[in-house]
């Protein structure tokens, strides 16, 4: 039997997942012990966890003991969203643990990764695509929380956390001064404008190409599947239209209109306070790297204060 390493930090996990013929001989026992299919393994590069393709049907994830949170999450969600979706998710097949590495067994969804097919899409099917995406995000918010409700971090806590440490992140990721210049007068209102009691629905915090598949029928692109559920939490809805909003959108108001529509929003919710709450959460966001994350031709040399690029992201 193929032991599975003791990891002391995400840097020696990512080392170790490097080594395709140390993981994959790790996938290929946890496989053949369960009289799974082994054939034909492969090693997905994106992603958190080591994920791996068993065969054309299964899927096989392994979360080092450090992040036996995601596991956590993926389970649940996968259990608390089936069959309540319109677009598919993956299934629980089984569920195991070896040298205190969780791991699941799930189907795999056909479809093309978002992220390569998203650049080739037209316009109008870009816009489709986005449309589809708000409506995802409604119907998985419009499901019961359940067990989710005590997955961390809380809401009313993280918000708050997020607020306090949210200069030294963007100076640590290297934001252009001049947007951090006005980040303390920016996020002066955050704590009130940001509700931290309202009932909590269920939060991704990642509705972007690399966690969604896309399929071709009758000549329209379509959402075909969702992926990686390992960060789910829960909390105020809107922290879910960040993802699209910075990755997908580009700026373009047909595009955010698409979206926000698709989430359930009419034009009467298109308001200044709505765009102001984005940009906020934007800032807040426990992934957030606004330099990495912002997919918009020039924007450094197109906003000169968050403020601008608010309007920038968020036109309406």
């Amino acid at each position: 039997m193929h032991s599975l390493p003791s990891v002391k930090n995400i840097a020696a996990f990512h080392a170790w997942r490097g080594e395709p013929a140390q993981c994959l001989q790790a996938a290929l026992d946890i496989a053949r012990g369960h009289g799974l299919p082994h054939g034909d393994l492969h090693l997905f590069s994106t992603g958190t966890n080591l994920v791996v393709a068993l065969d054309d049907r299964l899927v096989l994830k392994i979360f080092p003991p450090l992040l036996r949170h995601q596991f956590m999450s993926e389970r649940i969600s996968l259990s608390q969203l089936r069959g309540r979706l319109g677009v598919p998710i993956p299934e629980l097949v089984l569920e195991g643990e070896r040298d205190q590495w969780p791991y699941l067994v799930i189907t795999r969804l056909r479809g093309v990764m978002g992220a390569q097919a998203w650049p080739t899409l037209p316009e109008d099917q870009k816009e489709r695509v986005l449309g589809q995406i708000g409506e995802t995000i409604a119907q998985v918010q419009r499901v019961p929380v359940g067990e989710l409700s005590g997955i961390e971090p809380r809401w009313a806590e993280f918000i708050p956390r997020q607020i306090e440490a949210c200069r030294a992140r963007h100076e640590r990721l290297g934001l252009p001064r001049k947007y951090l210049d006005g980040l303390d007068a920016f996020l002066r209102d955050a704590a009130a404008i940001i509700p931290l009691e309202a009932p909590p629905v269920i939060l991704t915090g990642e509705y972007i190409p690399e966690n969604f598949l896309l399929s071709r029928e009758t000549g329209d692109w379509q959402l075909s599947g969702l992926i990686d559920f390992g960060d789910v939490f829960t909390g105020w809805g809107e922290y879910d239209l960040l993802g699209p909003g910075s990755f997908m959108t580009a700026g373009m108001p047909s595009r955010v209109w698409s979206l926000l529509r698709g989430f359930g929003y009419a034009q009467a919710d298109m308001t200044p306070a709505l765009t102001r709450r984005l940009m906020t959460l934007a800032l807040l966001h426990r992934f957030s790297d606004l330099n990495r994350q912002i997919c918009i031709e020039g924007w450094q040399q197109r906003a000169c204060d968050l403020f601008e690029l608010e309007r920038l992201l968020w036109p309406f």
